[in-house]
């Protein structure tokens, strides 16, 4: 893309301030007509475009806009990812651009095979919601040849635009709340490292603790998946201890969901015995029969800023790279008992 014309190229073309030429395009008064003229020619000489002619452009043109989700990240329990593209695309719609999905299945994405919407160049912009292997991710930045944008995750291997709710945050404002509510054992489930919001979030959990003075018992960091990161699996054996917690500060609202499923199967009652705090603030219906305290993601906010951001990165117009992070709020269900 050509380098956009800026008023202080024109001025010193003419060896005349940025002012001057301002006013001379602009048609105010303190200058010339001759100058005025001059300047004029110049500026279309060199194709400037006033910022509001291109703003005004863009507004009303309309972009194909593809995303992309791994296909474990739809399993019909993960359906929050759907809520996700569909505020995606209902904010797509508001912006004039068109929304293309394409699921990319587990062989495809261990192979480094590129999205058909990349190779087809369908698209001038492409959204990847859910976190993909390193190895995929630099492949379509690599061979995209568009703008990029990841939504729900950040990568750290390279230099990425993102948009992601406040993992770290939400995480230290739940376990806070259950200290204030009396808990002082609290577990901590999910697997550290394997994506970076659980991660994040197991250091929200970790600072609310050590603000209090409370040791993190490593006993009580509980892994819920293996390398397929999507899939949840929590052993009953990593929550049945002979010391057990008062509290779990789970990672996700799925997460939650089984691990109130075990607790309730050994005898426990929740949240009259043990407290289970999720993250999200989305379940699919019928996962849990406890209405589970969550810090709720404000995914149309979301969606928002990644379409907002993707319309300037493709346009060019005004756009500041880097992570955006949304804010959510705790939302208090049953799950959560007071204790002496």
């Amino acid at each position: 893309m050509a380098k956009a014309v800026k008023l202080a190229d024109i001025a010193v073309k003419l060896n005349v301030s940025t002012v001057t030429v301002s006013k001379a395009l602009s048609n105010q008064k303190g200058v010339s007509e001759e100058l005025r003229e001059k300047i004029k020619r110049l500026a279309d000489d060199m194709g400037y475009r006033q910022p509001s002619t291109i703003k005004k452009e863009a507004e009303n043109t309309s972009y194909n806009i593809g995303v992309v989700i791994g296909e474990l990240f739809l399993d019909k329990y993960q359906s929050f990812y759907w809520q996700m593209y569909q505020a995606v695309t209902t904010k797509g719609v508001s912006k004039g651009c068109f929304t293309l999905l394409e699921v990319v299945s587990k062989e495809e994405e261990n192979g480094l095979y590129m999205p058909k919407l990349i190779q087809e160049q369908k698209v001038d912009g492409l959204i990847v919601i859910g976190r993909l292997n390193d190895a995929y991710l630099a492949q379509i930045n690599k061979f995209a040849g568009v703008p990029i944008m990841y939504l729900d995750f950040y990568n750290d291997k390279e230099t990425c635009d993102a948009v992601i709710s406040n993992s770290y945050f939400g995480s230290y404002m739940l376990t806070k709340h259950l200290i204030e509510m009396g808990h002082r054992k609290i577990a901590y489930v999910g697997t550290i490292l394997a994506t970076d919001s659980i991660t994040d979030r197991y250091f929200g959990y970790a600072k609310a603790l050590m603000e209090q003075g409370i040791e993190i018992n490593n006993d009580w960091v509980i892994n819920d998946r293996t390398a397929d990161i999507a899939k949840i699996y929590v052993d009953p054996k990593t929550l049945l201890l002979e010391d057990m917690p008062t509290a779990y500060v789970c990672n996700c609202d799925l997460t939650a969901s089984y691990v109130v499923k075990i607790l309730q199967e050994a005898g426990y009652k929740v949240p009259e015995d043990i407290s289970i705090v999720g993250f999200d603030n989305y379940l699919y219906p019928g996962m849990c029969d406890v209405g589970i305290t969550s810090y709720e993601v404000d995914f149309k906010e979301m969606a928002k800023n990644a379409i907002n951001s993707m319309v300037k990165k493709i346009t060019n117009t005004m756009y500041k790279s880097g992570v955006v992070i949304v804010q959510g709020k705790v939302i208090h269900k049953e799950s959560v008992a007071r204790i002496n």
